[in-house]
């Protein structure tokens, strides 16, 4: 039996073990892992690249890709695709580990790697992380045939800033590479376990004087900070976790993103030119060696870097440059870990250079302020530590010692700043002891790997339970503005426990969705479970849980249900709904594709006064029983609403909610005239817009979407027409990525027809109603967000066509172009964005026939023209520049500008006129 540590890295994988026979004294043993790093060629390395290679075809040879254990399938991992990935880029998948977290894509979606050509097979990022797991599972299996390592005891670690989503993404992953038995670890408690295993025999002397102890974990994709209380006891020393940093997206990726854009700025000093997205590829490679160079030991005055010219004009096929020495400590030592002050924080700057590689990474670069800000969240918790009370407000507690983990800190000049840094900000006091490793990439594998055997007892164990406090959001009060959340597990819960909080009820309908909002925090709070406190900005919203209950009898019932909470050996958390009158109960599961936006659990709000009569008035329509009520009461219908709910522009969420409910009810009756279809749609639509945002809309969506397939019952009237299909373009956002497959494979024949005015037209009639209402079609068809980039491309193309052949105002054809090709979905992934080159093709379109003639140009161009930070995304610099000046001439809106210059969020009414609609009263996308 061995007890196996994983570091399941962003640039590096590392593999440790220790055997747990051998007692207290049991030394951890690297466990290089064999692959392939040439082709052909297999080598055992202490290190494992968390790289991915997709090869093309037959790119390399048959036979040279076999491991000892067998073919290494249709993807190559660690060395020789990191090795092959820089020579042909676009075929790599790297900081897989980065994008598990990445709440704007879908995680479980082949999106990687991230913009390349649609002829690479993608892997979703759990995929990639599975792959490498796989390969260092055969790579164990194959050199310990008896003990194969899903019969191990397995320690994986993850950031200690993940959320839940990523953490049960992370225990997907490692199930799909087949391993059962592991638990997950903390990497800077995994570093830190690392020194107390080096130092079993001395810890107590090798930490006389530390009281506080402060990890700084900075890796490829994150920056970790841990705060650890060092104790004393009669029986020895003791320690205890205190505090652990929010989820801070910033590493050694950056820095060689920020030095590859400065290799960009001197090969196109003029900025009117770029790297493509495979020169780019090549340039953060170079640029990770050169920042290895010049901020490593004995460092040269320049490195010289060389990309593959993607044209024959420039001599010898390539683009050269260097970057010094001085531009390496400047851009990194500088703009990384500057020598901030104690009461700096982290501020809003542009994300540009941070942004180049499609993550979310942090706004402000400087770890140094970011670290400051995380002792000061801290302070209380850090001076209790020390024994000592704040001494004024603001203070910062000082730590007695700082343990450094992650390969940034192989360079020393990057070691020494951030201690000088972070000790100046204590005048007169020596400068903070650093405590000394071994290994950078391999502390976090060997301390996970001596975790297992403390968690045998034979060791000192880490104390302070879960870093984090998790809430879930309760009903709010008719009278009060605050939302209130119940408490679930508060910070230092212990592994392995659960807590029924039994004096608080729900009551849930069977058979129907339901959905919880959690949140979390790291903050130094005392709540216990069971406490109802207000929401503040300190808890931050994890992806919602959502589930459909079933009673053991299947049928549809109310039952009163109370929570359970715990935290499972793996260290993730686990959400039970319990039954309060039977034996049953339920486990709720995480939302883990990309969620747009925070959801509120608002569920049932108090209705107005007379929400009763509105609904009878629905009723009298819709009822299955018809009532004397002549042609006008039903064209009247809405009226009537406003005139007993009000102008229906201020109606609530939970108001449109349960009208939706009334005329849903009622579906089968709408086809008893043309207005009451017409009506039906007009008021469907408009309750349930946009689709989503609001709890159970997925299901309200799904249950509107059986009414697509009869289609249009009076289909010789337009205007019923044009309501279904206004329909379906507001409540787009909640279909399912089937259902709008299924709704554009009907659009798409009648739109290639009739979409394109010179268009040679297909031989026959298509069968079947002919739908009316093309302006509106097209409108449904663009908003499909889900749709595969060729099919909008496809789309788009029509739209084009017919745009340059009427080359006149009017039309949906504008607002089409700039949705279908938007660099920013308003509800959909980002993987599903049209290529840069057919956005720019659209774009330039629109500026050819001027901004100011068209109807809806300006915020399409504006659309198609936005700046993300994402370089796969975003279009040329030169043309965006040349847009922004379109926009200003046309007297767009400052916003739409703002747009093209600068990585913003949309403003509430430009998010309304992106959906062709407003939003209702009170909901924020």
């Amino acid at each position: 039996m061995h007890i196996v540590g994983i570091d399941l890295g962003t640039t590096h994988c590392a593999v440790a073990s220790v055997d747990p026979a051998q007692g207290p004294t049991a030394p951890v043993e690297d466990f290089p892992v064999p692959q392939l790093v040439r082709q052909g060629e297999v080598s055992p390395r202490p290190l494992l690249p968390s790289c991915v290679y997709v090869p093309a075809g037959h790119e390399l040879a048959a036979g040279s890709l076999r491991l000892p254990w067998g073919d290494s399938g249709s993807q190559v991992v660690g060395e020789l695709a990191r090795w092959q990935g820089a020579r042909v880029p676009g075929r790599v998948v790297t900081s897989a580990k980065s994008w598990l977290c990445h709440p704007g894509v879908d995680r479980s979606a082949p999106i990687l790697p991230w913009g390349a050509p649609a002829d690479v097979a993608k892997l979703s990022p759990v995929e990639a992380s599975a792959l490498l797991l796989q390969h260092m599972a055969h790579a164990w299996n194959h050199a310990h045939p008896e003990a194969p390592l899903a019969q191990q005891e397995v320690v994986i670690t993850v950031p200690a800033s993940f959320d839940e989503a990523a953490r049960a993404l992370t225990v997907s992953a490692a199930r799909k590479a087949g391993l059962e038995k592991f638990t997950l670890l903390e990497e800077p408690q995994a570093a830190f376990y690392d020194y107390t295993a080096r130092h079993r025999k001395d810890l107590a002397q090798s930490l006389e004087g530390v009281r506080l102890v402060l990890v700084v974990d900075v890796g490829g994709g994150t920056t970790d900070f841990t705060l650890v209380h060092a104790g004393v006891s009669p029986e020895g020393p003791m320690l205890r976790r205190l505090a652990v940093g929010e989820h801070l997206m910033l590493g050694g990726d950056n820095m060689d993103a920020a030095l590859a854009k400065r290799v960009e700025e001197k090969l196109f000093p003029d900025g009117n030119r770029r790297l493509s997205a495979t020169q780019w590829t090549q340039a953060i490679q170079a640029a990770r060696t050169a920042k290895e160079a010049l901020l490593g030991n004995n460092p040269p005055e320049r490195y010289g870097v060389s990309l593959v010219s993607e044209g024959s004009r420039l001599l010898g096929g390539s683009l050269s440059t260097e970057l010094t020495r001085e531009e390496a400590e400047g851009l990194v030592m500088d703009g990384f870990f500057p020598r901030s002050g104690a009461q700096e924080r982290p501020r809003r700057v542009s994300r540009m250079a941070l942004q180049e590689l499609g993550l979310p990474y942090a706004q402000d670069a400087a770890i140094t302020r970011h670290l400051a800000a995380f002792l000061a969240q801290h302070a209380a918790a850090g001076f209790a530590a020390l024994g000592e009370t704040a001494p004024a407000e603001g203070a910062l507690p000082r730590p007695d010692a700082i343990l450094l983990n992650g390969g940034v800190f192989n360079s020393p000049q990057l070691a020494a700043r951030l201690v000088e840094a972070v000790s100046a900000w204590w005048p007169g006091t020596p400068r903070i002891r650093l405590l000394k490793h071994e290994s950078l990439e391999l502390a976090v594998a060997r301390g996970a790997a001596y975790y297992g055997l403390v968690r045998r007892g034979h060791g000192l164990k880490i104390g302070g339970g879960a870093a984090r406090a998790y809430y879930v959001a309760l009903q709010r009060p008719a009278d009060s503005s605050e939302q209130p959340v119940l408490c679930l597990i508060p910070r230092g819960f212990e592994e392995g426990n659960q807590v029924d909080i039994g004096e608080r009820s729900f009551t849930l309908t069977l058979g129907r969705p339901v959905q919880f909002t959690l949140y979390s925090t790291t903050s130094d709070r005392i709540d216990k479970p069971g406490d109802v406190v207000p929401l503040t900005e300190e808890l931050k919203p994890l992806p919602p849980i959502h589930t459909v209950l079933k009673g053991a009898a299947g049928k549809t019932a109310e039952v009163p249900v109370h929570l359970q909470a715990g935290l499972t050996e793996i260290g993730t958390l686990e959400l039970f709904a319990v039954s309060n009158v039977a034996d049953e109960r339920w486990r709720l599961e995480f939302e883990l594709r990309g969620t747009s936006g925070e959801r509120e659990l608002t569920v049932t709000e108090s209705m107005p006064a007379r929400f009763a009569e509105a609904k009878e008035n629905a009723e009298r329509v819709y009822g299955n029983k018809p009532l004397p009520i002549g042609p006008k009461d039903v064209k009247q219908l809405s009226r009537t609403l406003e005139k007993v709910l009000g102008p229906r522009e201020t109606w609530r969420v939970p108001v449109l909610r349960e009208l939706w409910s009334t005329l849903y009810a009622g579906a089968s009756k709408r086809r008893r005239t043309a207005d009451h279809e017409r009506v039906f749609y007009s008021l469907t639509g408009y309750t349930l817009r946009p689709g989503f945002g609001y709890p159970l809309d997925h299901w309200r969506a799904e249950q509107t979407f059986t009414l697509f397939e009869p289609l249009v019952q009076h289909h010789i009237e337009k205007s019923v027409w044009i309501e279904f299909w206004v329909m379906w373009r507001r409540i787009a956002g909640g279909l399912s990525e089937a259902q709008q497959r299924k709704l554009y494979e009907y659009l798409k024949p009648h739109l290639a027809r009739k979409v394109p005015l010179d268009a040679p037209q297909p031989q026959g009639k298509l069968k079947g109603i002919q739908p009316e209402g093309l302006d509106e079609m097209v409108r449904t068809a663009a908003s499909l967000e889900h749709l595969e980039p060729g099919d909008k491309a496809e789309l788009g193309g029509w739209v084009a066509a017919r745009l340059k052949a009427e080359n006149k105002s009017g039309g949906p054809w504008a607002w089409a172009l700039g949705r279908l090709g938007a660099r920013v979905p308003l509800y959909g992934s980002s993987h599903k964005v049209v290529d840069v080159e057919v956005a720019e093709a659209w774009l330039s379109l629109l500026l050819e026939l001027d901004l100011k003639r068209i109807d809806g140009a300006p915020f399409a161009a504006a659309q198609l023209a936005r700046l993300t930070g994402d370089r796969m995304r975003d279009i040329n610099p030169e043309l965006r520049a040349k847009t922004a000046q379109a926009l200003r001439a046309a007297k767009a809106a400052d916003t739409w500008v703002q747009m093209v210059t600068e990585v913003v969020a949309l403003e509430a009414a430009d998010e309304a006129r992106a959906l062709g609609d407003t939003l209702p009263a009170g909901l924020r996308l």
